[in-house]
C-alpha cells in the first residue's frame, strides 16, 4: 500500500523544497520544461544561469535512470526565463505518483504556469518511423494510479479536475504554426503510459493501439493530470523512438532508443523553442 502524504504533509514538505530553490536562485520561471529519455541536450540550447542537483533539493526524488542527469536548470531559452528539468522520474522506479509529480507542484510554488513536456516513446500507428516527432493532443492513463489520489488540497486544485482538454489547444496550434515554418514533420496523436519497465509484447501493442493510442510510453500523463489539477497550460512532444508493429517487432535496446532520440532531438528543439519564442 502506498503512503500518501496528508494534506499539511505535503506542504511542509513542498514549502521546505520551495525555500531551498529560492536561496539558490532568485529567478521565477513561467516556463517549466521536463526533457525525457535521451533529450536533455536541450539544456545546451539553453543560458543556464543557476544548476541545483535534485539529491540537494530536500525531499526531490532524485533520477536513477541512465540519461536523466537529475538536475533542475534555471536560465533562458527562446528568449523566456526557464526551468528545465533534465531528468524526471518514473513509476518503474519504485516512486509512488506523488513523488513523480511533486516537483511539477514546487515549481508551480515557484511561478511555472506553463509546462512544455518530452519524452521518448514507441511508436504504434504505422505512418509513423523512428526519429519522427508528434505532438500529443490527448492521453490515456493505464498505469493503474493517479497522483490525485488520496486527500485533495483546495489551495492546489478541485477535486475532480476537468480533463476534457490536457494538452492546451493553443500551444498545440502555435507547435503546428513552428514546426510548419521550420519545415519540421511533426504528427499528432495519442499517448497512453504504461508501468514498464519492460517493453510490451506484441499482443499488448495491438490492445494499445486499438483503444485508441498512436505511441505509448512509461512517464509524462502523471505530470500532465498535476498540471491540470493546477491549472497550468500544457504542451507536449513525443520523440518516437522504435516501431511498435506487432507483425513486425524487433528487440529494442537502450541504446536504440537514445539513438532515435538523438536523431529526432533538433526537430523537437525546433518545436520547443519556437513556441517559447512566440508565448
Amino acid at each position: 500500500m502506498q503512503q500518501i502524504d496528508s494534506v499539511e504533509t505535503f506542504r511542509k514538505k513542498r514549502d521546505e523544497a520551495l525555500d531551498f530553490i529560492q536561496q539558490k536562485t532568485d529567478l521565477r520561471p513561467e516556463y517549466m520544461l521536463i526533457l525525457g529519455t535521451g533529450l536533455g541536450r536541450l539544456a545546451d540550447q539553453m543560458d543556464v544561469k543557476t544548476t541545483i542537483a535534485y539529491d540537494e533539493i530536500p525531499h526531490f526524488p532524485t533520477s536513477t535512470v541512465e540519461t536523466h542527469s537529475g538536475r533542475l536548470l534555471f536560465g533562458e531559452l527562446g528568449g523566456k526565463t526557464v526551468v528545465a528539468m533534465q531528468g524526471r522520474f518514473h513509476y518503474y522506479e519504485g516512486y509512488t505518483l506523488q513523488h513523480i509529480v511533486f516537483p511539477i507542484r514546487v515549481l508551480n510554488a515557484n511561478g511555472a504556469s506553463h509546462l512544455l513536456v518530452s519524452n521518448a516513446c514507441g511508436g504504434m500507428n504505422p505512418n509513423f518511423s523512428r526519429g519522427d516527432i508528434m505532438c500529443i493532443v490527448d492521453q490515456i492513463n493505464m498505469l493503474g494510479d493517479n497522483p490525485l489520489i488520496g486527500p485533495n488540497d483546495d489551495q492546489l486544485g478541485v477535486r475532480f479536475p476537468d480533463m476534457s482538454e490536457p494538452y492546451t489547444k493553443e500551444l498545440i496550434e502555435t507547435a503546428r504554426e513552428v514546426a510548419l515554418e521550420n519545415n519540421v514533420r511533426m504528427h499528432e496523436g495519442v499517448f497512453v503510459a504504461v508501468t514498464g519497465p519492460n517493453l510490451e509484447t506484441r499482443a499488448e501493442y495491438r490492445f494499445l493501439r486499438t483503444i485508441g493510442a498512436d505511441v505509448v510510453g512509461m512517464s509524462t500523463v502523471p505530470e500532465v493530470i498535476a498540471a491540470q489539477h493546477l491549472g497550468m497550460k500544457v504542451l507536449g512532444i513525443s520523440v518516437i523512438t522504435d516501431e511498435c508493429f506487432p507483425e513486425a517487432l524487433e528487440p529494442v535496446s537502450l541504446e536504440d532508443v537514445v539513438e532515435a532520440a538523438g536523431i529526432a532531438e533538433p526537430k523537437m528543439t525546433a518545436v520547443m523553442t519556437g513556441v517559447l519564442k512566440r508565448l
